[in-house]
């Protein structure tokens, strides 16, 4: 759940270092071509609930930059070396325009995936940039409590594993979903933070936020009709930002 682990990684930053600027951070996205489905099976980004990213800069009030995913996954050994046409070098190309805005660190959600940490590090070396990955290594049952408890308010926006279904599931908060979770987890490994991309997010609030987002419509898509794990996602068709209430 790529979008929760990024902006509670974000929340654990500005929590341990108190002198972060607001003006100095920023959000990048890598986004697939509008030609292209909304779910790439990429091995590094999520792309489903890309036609919402946008909405970020406006709840955060910050920019952001995106890039369409022009490669794919070309180079899947555990070590990473550039390497042309491959998803990761859109990264690299991304982040290169963004350190011109003073960015010095890169916030990574990671929590388990190697594969991706790798990845991340590779493009961080090559670009003197510093990886912050505060999740990582993190106790999954403790992480989705303490996640849940922050504030952070996400919903299930994919579906890609034994015991979860589209019908029932999609559109449901973490709240909700927790404890059936847990259930998954006991019963058959499911990594209750989503990390074998069991299921995907999408963040509508959280205490970094000025507004909130709100999804006015979507469509149900069954990317795979498996009979014992069906894939699916929500491709969302309008939405918009509002102020939050103050309590």
């Amino acid at each position: 759940s790529v979008l929760v682990d990024f902006f509670f990684s974000e929340m654990r930053y500005i929590h341990i270092n108190l002198y972060c600027i607001y003006s100095e951070m920023c959000l990048k996205n890598e986004c697939p071509c509008d030609l292209f489905p909304d779910e790439l099976d990429s091995y590094m980004y999520q792309t489903v609930g890309h036609q919402a990213v946008g909405l970020y800069a406006e709840a955060m009030d910050v920019p952001l930059y995106r890039r369409t995913i022009e490669g794919s996954s070309l180079h899947t050994a555990r070590e990473y070396s550039q390497t042309e046409g491959e998803e990761v070098e859109d990264l690299y190309q991304l982040l290169k325009l963004v350190k011109k805005e003073r960015v010095e660190a890169v916030s990574v959600g990671a929590i388990l995936s190697d594969y991706q940490r790798v990845r991340v590090e590779n493009v961080c070396v090559r670009l003197q940039l510093q990886p912050l990955a505060y999740l990582w290594r993190r106790d999954q049952a403790e992480l989705l409590r303490e996640i849940i408890s922050s504030g952070l308010h996400a919903v299930v926006i994919k579906v890609a594993a034994y015991g979860l279904d589209p019908d029932r599931h999609l559109g449901k908060s973490l709240a909700e979903m927790e404890a059936y979770l847990h259930e998954l987890s006991d019963k058959y490994g499911v990594h209750i933070c989503g990390e074998r991309s069991e299921y995907e997010t999408f963040t509508v609030d959280c205490p970094l936020f000025k507004k909130k987002i709100v999804i006015d419509s979507m469509e149900t898509i069954i990317h795979s009709a498996d009979a014992f794990a069906p894939v699916g996602y929500l491709r969302f068709t309008r939405m918009h930002t509002e102020d939050k209430r103050e309590v």
